[in-house]
């Protein structure tokens, strides 16, 4: 009997779920999406209960035609670094708040001002920041005692779902690796941290493997999800690193790069990467006994359509002509050379985490002539953002011989774009054939590996398959090491432009 491998990946803007079989085939996929609340300048919050309403729905319609009973697994993906308050019953005592907000700066600095960041990032793994969860659950307990007091466990968007499913309070290592609460290299919660918080320990859910099978699908909610009793819930992990599984990086030195709206590059380590400068982080891999040292820049297909849309806004003859407009934009890139022309962009739009960790950088055109044209502006664009990422490349080789990079994501469907980040990388891409499946394939081979009907993580390879090899120029890779000095060279000389602007 063909078995069923289900993945559901609790994202920002919705749950896809996605159907594949133990061999690795896509069958179905459906996302359900829910809202996100922006307020007060940089607070971003979520119901819980929406995600539960999603993953029920999206099971009825995804399974629907579906013999139920041959779902062998279920596992999650989840957003990260969030802040989900519950009672004892694992009722939600407020909107969860998630990785994008940044509210608690007062709670970020209480606990710089008692470990020193340099070992809290041996600790963790990640610099001390109001993103994780951590100083979210400080904020709740500093602005909203009565809350506060009735939460038994924080959990993870994912950990919610897996609690409605099972009723154990859990978490994973990888997921538990966002929190700013976890040491990377015991895998465990950290006392000498939650001292410093001030929070207790137990607040926390017991952390295990990611392929942990947490329990079973009762009859009693079976109807309520949509799923068969019996099917067995295997806990998954946070979405960056099931990133990292669905893109084939599951064994010593294999490197990725996400190529979507924000962008990262990570690779696969036997020990964390402690960048002296802390521009990259770790998470906890999925993989038993590995880690997934990642560095993220904020703004990468962000500022690509930022342009895209004051470039090429209103070509509707496009349409008609059955002209893609992307295809356009990859003849444009092509029309100019090397270095745009001599034009650097700096690709940050929203500030910046790797590699600079500076939220008061701003995006920037330098060197623009008279003579310039859209082709120049639209290559500036993207090899400003793969200079960034270079950099990124460029610490982690220091302690991996990455000779090759696997590349997803939106981006990744220009081919243009990949020549130009392998000549700037001066490494071969490997273009694979599902660019934006990656986090659900890392949940359904945590459900496969779980469940046994996968052998282990190394069978993520039944899933994804090498669609194109691109080589680099290196020429071209010659001139652009000089350009990319370049490029840092002007950020570093705007520096104190930054700080003006940001007075303004």
């Amino acid at each position: 009997m063909n078995k069923y491998l289900l993945a559901h990946d609790l994202g920002t803007s919705g749950d896809k779920a996605t159907l594949f079989t133990a061999d690795g085939t896509l069958i179905n996929s459906c996302t359900y999406e829910y809202e996100t609340k922006f307020f007060n300048g940089n607070w971003a919050e979520q119901n819980p209960l929406d995600w539960w309403k999603a993953f029920c729905e999206t099971n009825k319609h995804l399974l629907e035609g579906v013999d139920k009973r041959k779902v062998s697994a279920v596992a999650f993906s989840g957003q990260m670094m969030g802040c989900v308050c519950v009672d004892s019953n694992g009722r939600p005592l407020r909107n969860a708040i998630i990785w994008a907000d940044q509210r608690s700066t007062k709670e970020e600095e209480t606990i710089r001002n008692k470990i020193d960041e340099s070992r809290f990032y041996k600790i963790t793994g990640h610099r001390i920041s109001a993103s994780y969860s951590i100083e979210k659950l400080m904020w709740v307990r500093n602005n909203e005692p009565d809350v506060f007091k009735q939460t038994c466990k924080v959990l993870l968007p994912k950990d919610y779902i897996i609690y409605k499913l099972t009723g154990e309070f859990v978490t994973d290592y990888s997921d538990a690796s966002g929190t700013n609460a976890f040491d990377i290299v015991k895998c465990k919660w950290s006392d000498e941290i939650m001292e410093a918080a001030g929070i207790d320990k137990c607040l926390f859910p017991a952390a295990y493997p990611s392929t942990n099978i947490v329990g079973e699908i009762s009859k009693n909610i079976a109807g309520e999800c949509g799923l068969a009793s019996g099917t067995k819930v295997i806990i998954g992990g946070g979405d960056g690193v099931c990133a990292s599984v669905g893109a084939a990086s599951v064994v010593e030195n294999a490197a990725y790069n996400y190529l979507g709206s924000s962008s990262w590059i990570s690779f696969t380590s036997k020990e964390p990467v402690f960048d002296n400068e802390l521009r990259t982080f770790n998470w906890v891999h999925m993989v038993p006994g590995y880690y997934s040292p990642t560095g993220t820049m904020q703004a990468a297909a962000n500022s690509y359509n930022f342009v895209k849309k004051i470039l090429f806004d209103g070509l509707s003859i496009l349409e008609k002509n059955k002209i893609s407009i992307y295809e356009l934009m990859d003849k444009e890139i092509n029309s100019s050379k090397v270095g745009a022309n001599g034009l650097v962009f700096l690709p940050y739009l929203l500030g910046e985490r790797s590699p600079r960790w500076n939220p008061k950088a701003r995006g920037a055109f330098i060197g623009l002539k008279m003579e310039h044209t859209k082709g120049d502006l639209l290559r500036a664009t993207v090899e400003g953002i793969l200079m960034n990422l270079a950099i990124i490349l460029q610490v982690f080789k220091k302690e991996s011989d990455i000779s090759d990079i696997n590349v997803i994501g939106g981006l990744a469907q220009s081919d243009v774009i990949l020549h130009l980040l392998s000549d700037i990388y001066g490494i071969k891409v490997h273009k694979l054939n599902y660019l934006e499946e990656a986090t659900s394939i890392g949940a359904a081979v945590a459900a496969g590996v779980g469940s046994g009907e996968l052998k282990d993580f190394n069978e993520v390879h039944k899933f994804i398959k090498i669609k194109e090899d691109i080589i680099p120029d290196l020429e071209n890779h010659k001139k652009y090491e000089r350009i990319k000095k370049v490029f840092d060279e002007s950020y570093y000389a705007l520096l104190d432009v930054y700080e003006q602007l940001n007075k303004i």
